[in-house]
């Protein structure tokens, strides 16, 4: 193509873009990592705010974990609980993301700020102490995604026995992530259990309201009630599908409502695949090729593919562990079925063997 027939067809591109999408006012806005200036207050974030209170008058720390399925809120309220208690109180927060920073060594490291290599374990808690020696904050999010290496989840011990006293967080999809820990540790740390429930249909209505507000021109709100009652009716209530449907619609990236919603939730499947570690892909694989769907037979099927690819298989009890997380994430759903006279459980895969194949081929070959 000449470049002036280049340059033509970019200026019409843009125009066209342009037209789409006259009516954001802000792009930002939906963005997922977005924090608004005025989330959704429930009751659970009520009894964060409680402790976070209570600590910084006294300090002393009550741990918590909060648990809940991904799009429940739990990490945007972290963030912005950290953004106004650290700027109101001068209550530092410090975090790290355990799907990133998958091992003790590498969290503290991160919080730190340094390079992980040239520290032993004890002299990154050494300095993670002299660096933060006041109440701080720490929050450890999706901390169930701590490699199964890292087997005693040291950072835990060390954070809950520091002379510093450090208030922890633990923010998780699965709420069983406690019986993972070795008991020194649990009986160490002994947080506060706190569930963020599924958003309902009105409580996502709310918050696109609020999204709408801030980052469109303007918008019908039996629109925003349409995305709403989908989202709770067909995603686990995930707030990011229901926020990306928005945008979808008023760029006019689909013909209709129905068919912006189907590709924001297949957008998100695919980055949340994209995001498993080679272990949970291989349990997923196994779970859409083993047709009868019986725990015990995937579980099989998936230490076979495991060695097929050179991967050592998970033990039964943390293969079982992931199929909880992989519950939560509205991947897979366990179901009680029964045969002969017992009850027995089995996997219904929420995903296509088509979309596992894809990220598989592009992990494994």
């Amino acid at each position: 193509m000449p470049e002036d027939e280049i340059e033509t067809y970019i200026q019409k591109s843009r125009e066209e873009a342009e037209r789409l999408n006259s009516g954001v006012k802000d792009f930002a806005v939906f963005d997922l990592n977005h924090i608004p200036e005025k989330p959704l207050i429930r009751e659970e974030v009520k009894k964060i705010v409680d402790v976070f209170v209570r600590y910084h008058q006294t300090g002393i720390p009550r741990h918590l974990l909060i648990a809940g399925a991904r799009g429940s809120g739990k990490t945007l309220t972290l963030k912005y609980l950290a953004r106004t208690f650290s700027g109101k109180l001068g209550l530092p927060f410090h975090a790290a993301n355990c799907r990133v920073h998958n091992t003790s060594f590498k969290a503290l490291a991160h919080m730190l700020k340094v390079r992980p290599r040239g520290y032993s374990y004890s002299e990154l808690c050494t300095r993670f102490e002299e660096q933060i020696p006041e109440k701080a904050v720490i929050v450890l999010d999706e901390v169930d995604l701590l490699s199964e290496k890292d087997f005693r989840k040291d950072i835990l011990y060390f954070l809950s026995r520091s002379v510093r006293r450090y208030n922890v967080v633990l923010l998780s999809n699965n709420p069983k992530f406690l019986n993972s820990l070795d008991e020194s540790t649990r009986s160490s740390l002994q947080p506060d259990l706190l569930v963020f429930r599924n958003y309902s249909a009105i409580e996502i209505h709310e918050i696109l309201k609020e999204r709408a507000r801030a980052g469109l021109h303007s918008c019908d709100d039996s629109l925003l009630a349409e995305i709403a009652a989908l989202t709770a009716k067909n995603t686990n209530s995930d707030i990011r599908v229901a926020i990306k449907t928005l945008l979808y619609v008023v760029t006019h990236e689909a013909r209709n409502v129905a068919e912006c919603f189907e590709r924001a939730r297949q957008d998100i499947v695919s980055d949340m695949l994209q995001n498993l570690n080679d272990k949970a892909l291989l349990i997923l694989r196994a779970i859409v090729e083993e047709s009868s769907g019986f725990v015990k037979q995937v579980y099989s099927h998936y230490c076979t593919l495991s060695r097929q690819v050179g991967e050592e298989p998970y033990s039964y009890f943390y293969f079982y562990g992931n199929l909880s997380f992989l519950q939560s994430i509205g991947l897979i759903m366990l179901v009680s079925a029964k045969v002969d006279r017992t009850y027995t459980n089995r996997v219904q895969p929420l995903i296509s063997k088509d979309q596992i194949a894809e990220v598989v081929r592009g992990r494994f070959q």
